[in-house]
């Protein structure tokens, strides 16, 4: 006699419709015990201004050059960049195994505040709505430019995610060339598009809110999820609620919704453990390269690693690694953990 399936009990496999990928789920290994490594929780502590941080206002940076005394926002070409902006002559061409095309780009740092001890979930409304505008502008300026066609705007978050300075930033890296994972993005999101005449991320989210599982928050013009097939154990996307190909089409009063889900969302991540909550987190957009993209729908995602507590993560290793994604939490038991979490930070209570 078969036993009837129950996805809160049974392993089983759901699809990525933005990539075309499947992950396992094994929400029956979530009461298996722990030995394995924990991680060390960082002070929290910081001080307002750090003499020996490279992004303070007014400091030394590694290459000699000083930042000014800013208030606010501070953008700057990175010092170390991935790319660079130079125009090259080439001509080997392809060679089978062998090929390779050179790439163009810049890349820029993006410093949230002055103040060293600031996170995102700390800083105010007003402070992130500039984050937001900042976004914009640097997306317009860069979008201007003939030979970038693709910008990603993404922050890495604490230690644990490799981010080597604390001090509150995200960078922007703009290329010639459109990234493996956002093309792969583009072509599932261009099939639904040309089948349905609708994006992707519009039917999603009207089925997402009316099922109301997996949503963590929402505000008028922008809603904050668990995906469906999430692969991070808290991972959350968030989806504006009007179809947007970029951030360059946002509104005033888009922006400080963004904004206001930006700092829903991120002070739900601080207050589940009551620690710094570490993520990489990326907006995904339309390419910039004179073309027309209805299939596009702006949506950001964000990674975190944190498992269990604030020592303990997730590694994707082994399976994950030579065969596809696995988690044990189901999207809904997380979503419904971090809906159920206050929008006042910890620290403030």
């Amino acid at each position: 006699m078969n036993i009837s399936f129950d996805r809160n009990k049974h392993p089983h496999r759901r699809h990525n419709p933005l990539l075309d990928e499947w992950i396992l789920v094994s929400p029956q290994r979530t009461n298996r015990p722990w030995q394995g490594k924990r991680e060390e929780t960082a002070e929290e502590n910081r001080p307002v201004y750090d003499p020996d941080c490279y992004l303070c206002s007014g400091n030394r940076r590694a290459n000699g050059a000083r930042n000014p005394e800013y208030k606010g926002i501070y953008v700057f070409n990175n010092d170390f960049g991935a790319l660079l902006n130079e125009e090259v002559d080439f001509s080997e061409g392809h060679s089978g195994f062998f090929t390779l095309l050179p790439e163009r780009g810049i890349n820029r740092v993006v410093c949230f505040s002055e103040n060293h001890s600031l996170t995102l979930p700390e800083m105010s409304l007003e402070q992130i709505k500039n984050v937001v505008d900042i976004w914009q502008e640097q997306f317009n300026e860069l979008a201007a430019l003939d030979h970038i066609n693709y910008i990603q705007i993404f922050e890495n978050k604490g230690s644990i995610m490799g981010c080597s300075n604390p001090h509150p930033h995200g960078q922007i890296w703009a290329q010639s060339s459109i990234p493996a994972m956002v093309q792969k993005t583009q072509t599932q999101l261009k099939s639904y598009f040309e089948k349905n005449k609708r994006t992707l991320l519009e039917d999603y989210l009207q089925q997402e809110i009316k099922a109301g599982e997996r949503m963590v928050t929402e505000n008028e013009h922008f809603a904050a999820l668990v995906p469906f097939w999430a692969s991070w154990p808290y991972e959350t996307m968030i989806i504006s609620k009007q179809k947007r190909e970029n951030i360059a089409a946002f509104s005033e009063d888009e922006k400080e919704s963004f904004a206001a889900v930006l700092k829903d969302l991120t002070t739900i991540y601080d207050n589940l453990f009551e620690t710094s909550f570490p993520y990489s987190a990326g907006i995904h957009q339309s390419p910039t390269d004179e073309k027309e993209h209805p299939e596009w729908h702006f949506h950001m995602h964000f990674y975190p690693p944190l498992l269990r507590s604030a020592e303990i993560k997730k590694f994707m290793v082994g399976y994950e690694m030579l065969a596809e994604p696995q988690r044990d939490i189901t999207p809904e038991q997380s979503a419904a953990i971090l809906r159920n979490l206050p929008t006042i930070h910890y620290k403030k209570k």
